[in-house]
């Protein structure tokens, strides 16, 4: 039984009518078979093209649920565990120093109390930060002056300059939202001896057939690439959306760059993220398709790995205490004004162009949200379309 999905798609519908959103597509799985689909407005709005499916959307930061898979990967393969220091691959950050609470310049810094892990970095608790949501702060103005922030260096170069910047915070004492998974993809690359993104094709894409996913488009998916739009950053429920044609940077996608990040190079399709997703369900039947990480691993990305009261949080939202984190995204650790019951333990995080996922292993929902909303990550119609979505499917 599919259950009535017509309250969600009306709020969509709702959205896209409002010109909050140009067009949006979602698409919902129990256990693994699809149950629920839709897709309205616009591709394009200035060409009046339709959204479809099969159009191609800005990644972003659900880049960083592809990288984390192939961390694990390689974790399930020996390469390392989530507990190893991140100096035994890259030394200098083993003398990195740490911002004292109060700091006012870079200099004014105190030692490491203990090494930063793996885990921490998966977890976003090693101590970096963004470089995106704190404008004004030391880390912020240091990231963009140093060109961690850059598309111009590879992996390998961004890791010198970022070991030549203090950390935030000790490592595992606070929870902020970084680029330690940038470092994670330089780890994929020592570990495999390849590129990054020939490393997720060899062990990801190309294994889940996943052809919509990637650093670079082929000439013959240009046409597919949705329209980015922004909205009223200030009002996020204002309506009204202006085109970004030049964002994340002029010609992004259509031809390389030095820099294939890990924390949010990738551009992907509803299709390809469903299979990941599909692979990412704990529990799957005998006969269904062989998941690449071991059942255990893929057990502990549902483990709530922040310890309270540290929780998810963002310069404009403050503490989410409902919110803890586990590996690859958020894990709900209880019902709230953001998060309906039956999502409590689900693993869910998006993207800032307005890309989302979720897996639910208690209910067996999984899905995908696919729109091209320039900071339209956890924009309030996701969190209303979810508790539509779950009532819909009976939970």
């Amino acid at each position: 039984m599919s259950g009535d999905f017509s309250a969600a798609h009306a709020l969509l519908q709702a959205e896209v009518d409002a010109r909050r959103l140009a067009g949006v597509s979602c698409a919902t799985l129990r256990h693994g078979e699809l149950i629920d689909s839709f897709c309205t407005g616009l591709a394009d709005i200035e060409a009046g093209t339709p959204l479809r499916p099969d159009h191609i959307h800005r990644a972003f930061s659900n880049t960083k649920l592809f990288t984390t898979v192939l961390v694990l990967l390689l974790a399930d393969a020996g390469h390392w565990s989530l507990d190893d220091p991140l100096k035994a691959w890259i030394p200098a950050f083993g003398r990195v120093r740490v911002l004292r609470p109060g700091a006012t310049t870079l200099d004014d810094t105190v030692a490491l109390e203990r090494d930063i892990t793996i885990g921490d970095l998966v977890t976003h608790q090693a101590g970096f930060s963004h470089g995106v949501f704190d404008p004004g702060s030391l880390l912020y103005k240091a990231y963009h002056a140093s060109g961690v922030r850059g598309i111009g260096t590879t992996l390998a170069e961004q890791m010198d300059l970022l070991a030549q910047l203090p950390l935030g915070f000790q490592p595992g004492t606070a929870w902020e939202y970084a680029l330690g998974i940038d470092v994670l993809a330089r780890l994929c690359e020592l570990a495999t001896g390849q590129a990054f993104g020939n490393a997720l094709q060899q062990h990801i894409l190309g294994p889940l057939g996943l052809r919509d996913t990637g650093f670079v488009l082929r000439p013959e998916q240009v046409p597919r690439l949705a329209a980015l739009y922004k909205g009223d950053l200030a009002d996020p429920m204002k309506p009204g959306l202006e085109r970004l044609d030049t964002t994340p940077w002029p010609g992004a996608y259509l031809k390389a760059v030095p820099r294939q990040s890990g924390a949010g190079g990738l551009f992907s399709t509803q299709a390809d993220m469903l299979a990941l997703l599909r692979q990412l369900m704990p529990g799957q039947s005998p006969g269904g398709p062989a998941q690449l990480l071991k059942p255990a691993t893929l057990a502990a990305m549902f483990t709530d790995r922040v310890t309270p009261p540290l929780c998810v949080q963002f310069p404009d939202t403050g503490p989410i205490p409902s919110l803890g984190f586990g590996l690859g995204g958020a894990v709900v650790r209880r019902a709230s004004s953001l998060e309906p019951a039956g999502a409590v333990g689900e693993l869910q995080w998006g993207g800032l162009a307005g890309t989302h996922w979720f897996i639910s292993p208690a209910t067996g929902l999984a899905g995908v949200l696919m729109c091209q909303r320039h900071f339209g990550f956890w924009h309030p119609f996701w969190f209303a379309y979810k508790r539509q979505l779950y009532a819909a499917a009976g939970h």
